[in-house]
């Protein structure tokens, strides 16, 4: 008798427990919503991950050429998260590629300019205000200098157009908007600009690593063969000390002080990193690796990688961390007929939980918000 009564108290126990932690998991459940590009189908995908599945909220049909593909590459938030902003590879009877704006309210178009040869990654300065964006001139000549475009984002005007390096590829501001960096493939070369006076301050050669000052740049076309190191990526810490410029033709991840402009640690990684990005907090690097669709997943404090998580699909692309530093969103860009793919990775237990499939070759992504 005595038995069953403790038998029965345990059960109505462990009810309660289960009842209390059902309730703490929707009290303080979040949605994190994510923007990502299909450019094989003129198509942005708008996700929403609950904490356990990812779902496809939208597919919003962008560019204005019904007949031809104009290839959504890019694709960045406004500070105040009221706008995307997309880049496309090419107009419509122009080899110029486009910069569309678009309202995160309704995702509908709200304005757009032609800029240079297949403009790629892009952000707005919260300190400036203004758009940076990269000509990656994909479709150039492999000797041509390349530019950063500046664009008012609420005029939709450019500005500026600042010379750089050959095909510049990825791009990002410090977190306080003072600086822009962009990497170029083709010449192996970092550049960092000023946002405020719209010119290149430095830039530095990302096989070699030796220095230059030099705020006016004089280049020879006949000296752009293909640098080795071939720079794909650039991502500041949480702090603007240092930054993170993944080398996909030499298997590495550099580490540089912007300081001192000197190199202070390297990490070697799998075949082909492409894009990479730092958690809010510091403590982990996430690393795509291209070519064997993976996703590593570094201890920044020790360097060294943690794991190294097989994706969806093969063709591993872009990369985010969500901003309380749990779940890194990567696209894949499938092979052939596939479409592409957007993964989730639990950064704290370090395996992938969900997935979705959106359009062909699934590219750029960015974090939107997180609502309760």
């Amino acid at each position: 008798m005595l038995l069953s009564i403790k038998v029965k108290m345990m059960m109505k126990i462990n009810k309660w427990i289960l009842i209390c932690l059902l309730v703490q998991s929707i009290i303080f459940s979040k949605n994190y919503f994510i923007y990502a590009t299909a450019e094989s189908e003129d198509q942005v995908a708008l996700l929403r991950f609950d904490g356990s599945n990812i779902h496809l909220e939208e597919n919003i049909a962008v560019g204005v050429n019904p007949v031809e593909i104009e290839g959504p590459h890019g694709i960045n938030i406004s500070p105040n998260g009221d706008y995307w902003f997309l880049s496309m590879a090419h107009g419509v009877g122009s080899p110029n590629g486009i910069l569309y704006k678009y309202s995160t309210e309704n995702n509908k178009l709200v304005g757009q300019v032609e800029l240079g040869f297949f403009p790629a990654t892009l952000e707005v300065s919260k300190s400036t205000g203004l758009l940076y964006i990269v000509n990656f001139n994909l479709h150039g000549g492999h000797d041509e200098i390349s530019s950063v475009s500046i664009v008012d984002p609420d005029l939709m005007v450019e500005i500026e157009r600042v010379q750089t390096g050959v095909m510049p590829h990825g791009s990002r501001l410090l977190n306080n908007g003072l600086k822009h960096y962009s990497v170029a493939m083709m010449s192996g070369e970092l550049f960092e600009l000023d946002a405020i006076e719209m010119v290149i301050t430095r830039k530095l050669k990302t096989s070699s690593m030796n220095k230059s000052h030099h705020s006016i740049m004089h280049h020879n076309h006949s000296e752009h063969i293909m640098d080795k190191s071939r720079p794909t990526w650039v991502y500041p810490s949480p702090d603007d000390k240092l930054l993170y410029v993944v080398n996909s033709g030499t298997n590495e991840v550099l580490e540089i002080d912007i300081k001192s402009w000197s190199i202070k640690r390297k990490f070697p990684t799998s075949i082909g990193p492409y894009n990479c990005e730092i958690s809010k907090d510091g403590k982990f690097l996430a690393v795509t690796y291209k070519p064997d669709g993976f996703t590593g997943i570094w201890d920044v404090k020790k360097g060294v990688e943690l794991a190294k998580i097989k994706n969806s699909r093969k063709v591993a692309h872009g990369v985010v961390i969500s901003p309380d530093s749990k779940f890194a969103f990567v696209t894949s860009e499938g092979i052939g007929g596939e479409p592409g793919s957007v993964d989730v990775i639990d950064l704290i237990n370090k395996k992938l939980i969900d997935q979705v499939d959106i359009g062909k070759q699934a590219g750029g992504i960015v974090f939107w918000k997180m609502e309760d």
